[in-house]
């Protein structure tokens, strides 16, 4: 028989190759043969370095540059389709959202490359906290010092649980003061929400309610306490931009209000309020 070989060339590299053949008593290829086979090898690797120029494209867009872990972006898309599958599955969504303490003072004291390694290492806890919810729990990096973690399908339990692991694996890192995690889910003890959007301000709450508290566990939002009243407090604040209703406002609005709202007036200790960081 005969064959004809053109090499698929990606950035330089050989990724492949090319190769034709014919059976015994076929004509030889000849050199009209073998240029033919070459543009077409071009062509085919030209497609897939399209391609994965693209996926990389992608890949950036929804992941955050310094820790690896999925951005604010892809939370918001996240969190929609979660919130849909709770509706119709009926699975359990959790969000635990994270501060990371002292990120600022490390900065000013030790410099940003000191800093920029402790949220990595943040990063680092974070993610195998979400290898324990499962795979389909994301981890993310909001912006700044804030991050989160979203589950579904795992029981609150279970989140609560892992959010105290990372809790007391934060508090042990060389650097920082530790993390304020804050948890609302749509299982015990609150129950179905209306909107992602809501149980983002739950956790968001709940968040502050342990900055304030200097806890060294998750808060967790409950059917009837200062963290509910915190985040209804959010809601009604005149001084944020005007609220829509939740289940039509869209990811970028959730994140124009979550930038703009200033310190709620909570309970005693309910924590201190001022910008989130965004992604």
């Amino acid at each position: 028989g005969a064959c004809v070989v053109a090499p698929l060339v990606l950035d330089g590299r050989a990724w492949g190759e090319l190769y034709v053949a014919r059976p015994v008593g076929a004509p030889v290829f000849g050199p009209a043969d073998a240029g033919l086979a070459t543009v077409l090898a071009a062509v085919v690797a030209a497609g897939l370095a399209q391609l994965h120029r693209l996926e990389e494209a992608r890949r950036l867009a929804f992941t955050d540059p310094l820790t690896g872990l999925a951005n604010r972006r892809l939370v918001d898309q996240r969190l929609d389709e979660a919130l849909e599958r709770h509706r119709t599955e009926g699975l359990v969504l959790s969000l635990v959202v994270c501060d990371l303490n002292g990120l600022k003072r490390v900065n000013d004291t030790q410099g940003h490359a000191v800093g920029d390694h402790l949220l990595e290492r943040f990063g680092c806890v974070l993610s195998r906290g979400a290898a324990r919810l499962g795979a389909g729990t994301l981890a993310a990096r909001l912006g700044g010092d804030e991050f989160c973690l979203l589950a579904v399908g795992p029981e609150a339990d279970e989140v609560v649980a892992v959010a105290e692991e990372i809790c007391t694996a934060a508090y042990a890192l060389d650097a920082g003061e530790g993390v304020a995690c804050g948890v609302a889910s749509t299982g015990d003890p609150i129950g179905p929400v209306p909107s992602a959007r809501r149980l983002f301000r739950l956790a968001d709450a709940a968040q502050y309610e342990a900055k304030g508290l200097a806890a060294r566990r998750p808060v967790v939002a409950g059917r009837d306490d200062p963290v509910i009243r915190l985040a209804d407090a959010v809601r009604a604040d005149p001084t944020t931009a005007p609220d829509l209703p939740d289940d039509t406002a869209p990811p970028t609005e959730r994140r124009r209000i979550r930038g703009r709202r200033r310190r709620p007036e909570g309970p005693p200790g309910s924590g201190p309020g001022g910008p989130s960081a965004s992604g």
